[in-house]
């Protein structure tokens, strides 16, 4: 099948589906990259974003972030050079427009893509805050989220790989 695209060798094997639109890939694709290309208006600080937190988050994550539950949130500085690391956004992640990229895609579990961009960034704050990254009356847009430096954001290596490519 070399040559063949995987939509056209799909279709007629199972006779359903059609190639997406040019206008439904670009609704899909709303991931926000590390410079925050894309990121929508709207703004949020950490005070804003613990009312949100406590109704839409905290069932899965605990009051403050620290229920494993289901994904630790806040804590584990210092623990990923040990026999247990602790993967949380301050610990681990690289970048902030990251978290809110995630957040905005997948959150709440049960009705992920439900926050409004002000939500979203008010949430993120939130968070930055609980893991002492920004203070709790910093302002999170698209300006300045993409300035937030994050613990570990020197703690990831590039790909090699020449199919990766380096951006």
């Amino acid at each position: 099948m070399a040559g063949v695209s995987p939509v056209a060798a799909q279709l007629p094997t199972y006779g359903v589906g059609r190639a997406p639109t040019a206008e439904e890939v670009k609704a899909w694709d709303i991931t926000i990259p590390a410079d925050g290309q894309g990121l929508p208006p709207g703004s949020g600080t950490a005070a804003l974003g613990k009312a949100i937190y406590a109704e839409r988050c905290a069932s899965c994550h605990g009051e403050k972030g620290e229920d494993a539950k289901y994904n630790r949130l806040v804590g584990g500085h210092g623990s990923l050079a040990t026999a247990q690391p602790i993967r949380t956004i301050g610990s681990f992640w690289q970048y902030a427009t990251t978290l809110w990229s995630y957040i905005n895609r997948a959150q709440p579990l049960d009705e992920p893509g439900s926050l409004t961009a002000d939500h979203v960034y008010a949430v993120t704050a939130y968070l930055l805050h609980l893991n002492g990254i920004i203070g709790e009356q910093d302002i999170m847009d698209a300006k300045t989220l993409p300035l937030v430096k994050m613990p570990n954001r020197g703690g990831f290596v590039p790909d090699p790989r020449p199919d990766v490519g380096r951006r």
